[in-house]
């Protein structure tokens, strides 16, 4: 079986392939597995991994992807008062983000559980372009396959990279601002399995059903979007990318 955007890079396909299959004979998987940010079984106890650290927990403002994996560090960081940001699933409408501000769900009656889903959060979250997103203290990303040096690679189709660089060119994401995930320990490869380029941002925290893993990464930090990065077919699905770009060249 291949994944929905196979072919843009044969070994990274090879390594996504490995990890899904694994958690599908694994018996770790939750849900659909190919194609997707996988859901497994532990990601609550990775979401609690993840939130005793201190970054997590001086954090007023979070940015969260918006895959089923994460929903446990989505509803945490409502609980625990923060300010969510979180994309359009796959950026396909004309506002890219979603301001999920714990107050004013509470002042409305929305659950957390509810805003902490995917299609709770578009529903009852305040629509924003990525210029009003206020600064980040902490991002999380999903992955397909990581290292604990602090590789990551996504299912391909190079969300959550094109995101992290604007937000990176705007400011909002600087140098020091963590980067994190949680995944399944089966989804953990070697190093060199992980290929990094220059516009990827590299791991500070992945979690894990079973740990928490500080990568201890040094590498640099992109400073920006690698425009000439971008595929033709990120330029078709997402309606406002062209304009965007264009607006960021001529600053």
């Amino acid at each position: 079986m291949k994944g929905r955007w196979a072919g843009r890079d044969g070994t990274k396909d090879a390594l996504r392939h490995q990890v899904w299959q694994a958690l599908d004979e694994g018996g770790f998987a939750m849900g659909p597995v190919w194609s997707h940010i996988p859901n497994f079984i532990g990601a609550d106890v990775a979401a609690w991994h993840l939130a005793q650290t201190p970054e997590w927990r001086a954090a007023r403002v979070v940015k969260c992807n918006p895959d089923p994996p994460q929903i446990p560090l989505r509803l945490r960081a409502l609980y625990e008062g923060k300010v969510l940001y979180a994309p359009v699933p796959y950026l396909t409408k004309e506002f890219p983000y979603l301001r999920i501000d714990p107050v004013a769900l509470a002042a409305k009656g929305v659950s957390f559980e509810l805003a902490a889903t995917s299609e709770g959060y578009v529903m009852h979250g305040e629509r924003v372009g990525f210029d009003e997103v206020e600064h980040l203290d902490f991002c999380i990303v999903g992955s397909v396959a990581v290292s604990r040096a602090g590789g990551r690679t996504g299912k391909g189709a190079g969300f959550a990279d094109l995101e992290t660089g604007i937000f990176r060119e705007l400011g909002i994401i600087g140098p020091s601002t963590p980067m994190a995930t949680t995944v399944h320990s089966s989804q953990l490869v070697p190093a060199d399995r992980v290929v990094m380029a220059p516009h990827d941002s590299p791991l500070d925290y992945v979690a894990t059903e079973a740990r928490l893993i500080v990568t201890g990464n040094t590498d640099p930090r992109p400073k920006g979007v690698a425009w000439d990065a971008v595929q033709p077919d990120q330029y078709e699905t997402i309606p406002f990318l062209a304009s965007l770009r264009d607006r960021m060249l001529a600053r």
